[in-house]
């Protein structure tokens, strides 16, 4: 039974794999048992960390976060897709409801967190997040990273769920216009995933959300993973 688990789960992840470098996202159901996403639920909800009106940044210094981000589950799903030296880097809590509800426009994600401002062509503009600093990167960086977005509730057409345009991870870094312009013509998809599943998703997928019309919460952890080679020397990601 266990050798036939494993089987399967190695299918599911290249399957996961296939349809990220295809369309720049898969999602992934299933994940995390209704008990396990409670569990973590709670513990975020006694945390002392510090919450903006979207959520909560840097996670990954929370022990059980860092826990969620190293799970065999998560972590076989990020090296299916990057190769085994993958490994989570960032961690946000998103968690948009009826009294914390917001939108976000069409975007592509290109800032990252790095220990030190270094001039490197490609690189900037740099920027500081509650004392992390970060750089908007290139996307010979970026191709090198997914996002496993973990769901500690049901997403569902009204409570604001993640949007995207498929296929458009491989268009390089765009700027706002051009962004427009392949929104304007495209069909966006929403990502209905279901509370313990995940959706893997490529930075540069043009993305976005609306405001909830929903009683129903939608916290969402999305951990961000990369190849050890991701960023070049003397730049370093940082741990946040």
């Amino acid at each position: 039974m266990i050798a036939r688990d494993r089987v399967m789960e190695k299918q599911s992840h290249e399957a996961c794999s296939m349809q990220v470098e295809k369309d720049g996202y898969a999602i992934v159901p299933n994940v995390f048992t209704p008990e396990e996403v409670q569990s973590l639920a709670l513990t975020l909800e006694s945390s002392n960390l510090p919450r903006s009106r979207a959520g909560i940044r840097h996670l990954l210094s929370n022990t059980a976060i860092a826990q969620v981000a190293n799970d065999s589950r998560l972590l076989g799903i990020a090296q299916s897709i990057l190769g085994d030296d993958a490994f989570p880097f960032k961690a946000t809590l998103f968690d948009k409801s009826p009294d914390t509800n917001w939108l976000i426009t069409w975007h592509q994600d290109t800032a990252l967190p790095l220990c030190e401002k270094q001039e490197i062509p490609g690189w900037g503009p740099w920027s500081t997040k509650e004392g992390i600093t970060y750089a908007h990167a290139p996307a010979t960086a970026l191709e090198k990273i997914v996002a496993l977005r973990l769901h500690l509730d049901d997403s569902t057409n009204e409570n604001g769920p993640l949007r995207i345009v498929p296929s458009t991870h491989r268009r390089g870094v765009l700027n706002d216009e051009e962004v427009e312009a392949i929104v304007s013509n495209a069909t966006p998809l929403a990502c209905l995933v279901p509370k313990g599943g995940i959706i893997a998703v490529r930075p540069l997928t043009i993305h976005a959300s609306s405001k909830s019309q929903s009683d129903i919460s939608r916290r969402v952890i999305h951990i961000e993973y990369a190849m050890r080679n991701a960023v070049p020397t003397p730049l370093h990601l940082a741990l946040a």
